[in-house]
Formats: structure tokens, sequence, C-alpha cells
């Protein structure tokens, strides 16, 4: 059975955006995804909870489109999880409405690769640096994946990489929701990029 994607894409200047921008239209134009557009829906911060909370329980996995600011999710994101994720809902007693569920970032990083690491300008990887999202899960009972990531995203564009790494995205995303990656190994991975994937099954031509 397909899975069920919730994308929450969540970029305060749009104009400026040359990689999340088309990354959403790509997982928009997959069936089995769902993209909600944050700061369209709540251009005054005001989230509609009961909403979003529908929403997660009838998708299968869970997804963050964002650039990388100041080491976390744009302001949208932490508001969101602040109301949404409510005790006796996502955690706590009674609250297991995420369990088993998916969740991962698909993010944009300013810097280049070799900046994120012990010895790099950041001193700290990607998935170091979204450990508290890691905990988030791990409260909900969800399975939690690697960061999806581009780095030196303002040359991506200039260097012909914005194509390719949508492309990759959609092959991520529907790979997933056809069950076709191991969670186990995938969730010990630094980076969900070239995550090994099971061939995608063929239909059979009728005789």
């Amino acid at each position: 059975m397909t899975k069920k994607i919730l994308v929450l894409f969540a970029h305060p200047a749009q104009r400026r955006s040359e990689v999340n921008v088309a990354l959403a239209k790509a997982a928009s134009r997959l069936k089995f995804v769902t993209l909600v557009d944050l700061y369209a829906e709540y251009p005054d911060y005001f989230i509609d909870v009961d909403r979003e909370q529908k929403r997660l329980e009838k998708h299968d996995i869970i997804v963050f489109l964002h650039p990388v600011y100041w080491y976390s999710t744009p302001a949208m994101l932490k508001e969101w999880q602040d109301l949404v994720l409510e005790y006796g809902f996502a955690y706590g007693t009674g609250g297991t409405k995420l369990a088993g569920k998916t969740f991962f970032c698909a993010l944009t990083a300013g810097g280049p690769q070799e900046a994120y690491h012990k010895r790099g300008y950041n001193h700290f990887t990607l998935r170091e640096l979204f450990v508290p999202l890691e905990q988030t899960a791990n409260l909900c009972g969800m399975t939690w994946l690697p960061p999806f990531a581009l780095y030196a995203a303002r040359r991506a564009h200039d260097e012909g990489r914005v194509e390719a790494h949508a492309d990759e995205f959609v092959e991520l995303l529907t790979a997933l929701s056809e069950d076709r990656i191991s969670l186990p190994a995938a969730s010990r991975r630094d980076l969900l990029n070239g995550v090994p994937m099971k061939p995608a099954k063929t239909k059979a031509k009728a005789g």
C-alpha cells in the first residue's frame, strides 16, 4: 500500500529561493504527497491546530521542507511545533497519534559540506545540529531519519545542481511511499542523500 506523505514547506522569502521552491513544486506533483505552504496558509502566524493535527493523522510520513536558518528551522516551523505537537496528542498520557510515523527534514544549507563537521566552520554536522528535532521524533514515537540536504545552496542554481537535486527528492519520496527503503539502515546515516533503495516493482503486462 502506498504511504501518504505530508510535506510542510516553510520559506519566509520565497522570492529569493532557488532550491526550496523547486523542491516544493516537484513534490506537489506526486499523487501521494500533500504539500502545505505554511507561510502562505498562515501569514498571521495563527495556526489552526485542529486542522494541522488532522493532517498529521492522515499521513504516514512527515517532511519539513525548509532552508537552515541559524542552525534550525524558520520561525513558522518552530511555531507549528510549539502549538500542534500538544501533550495528549503527540506525546504524554494518551499522546500516541504520531507513533509509528516517519519524520525527516529536507533542507538547504548556505555553506559547503566541509563547513559542517567538527573541524569545519560550523563545528557540527547537519544531523548533529538537528538533534532537537530527532529527540522530538523520539518523544512522539516516530522514526527519525537524517536530513536530505543540499549544501552551498546559494551557488546551486549557477552550478546547475537544482534540477538533479529535485529529481533525487522525488525519487526519495517515491521510494519511501512505496516502502523501498530500509528505515533502520537509513536512520543510522548522516544524510538521506544517496540512501540505498530497492528497485521499483514493475507492473505485469496483460497477456
